[in-house]
């Protein structure tokens, strides 16, 4: 026995290290060129959709500075639902892909 308790012959090879050099060969190689390149991810009408988005996070928060009181109609829920409205604008511009023409 070495000083580690475990056994070791010649004859023995641990199952992870049992493998030849003809499995790993055998493998199917990974396929390259899957990938288009070239492509955008992101299309004109994406990043026209997050600006429209950021605008209206702007116009939001502007209207919401000009009225200028914590009781306002405007203040209190046409500007939070217009930043809203911008935040969801964004998500959607992220999130939508463009049409694949092949």
């Amino acid at each position: 026995m070495h000083a580690t308790g475990f056994r070791t012959t010649p004859n023995k090879i641990p199952f992870h290290m049992a493998k030849s050099t003809s499995a790993r060969q055998k493998r199917t190689p990974r396929r390259r060129g899957t990938r288009r390149s070239g492509v955008m991810v992101f299309t004109r009408s994406n990043y026209r959709l997050m600006l429209l988005g950021l605008a209206m996070i702007t116009v939001g928060y502007v209207i919401m500075r000009l009225e200028n009181e914590v009781d306002g109609m405007i203040s209190l829920y046409v500007a939070p639902l217009i930043i809203l409205g911008g935040y969801l604008e964004i998500i959607h511009a992220i999130l939508k892909r463009p049409s694949v023409v092949e």
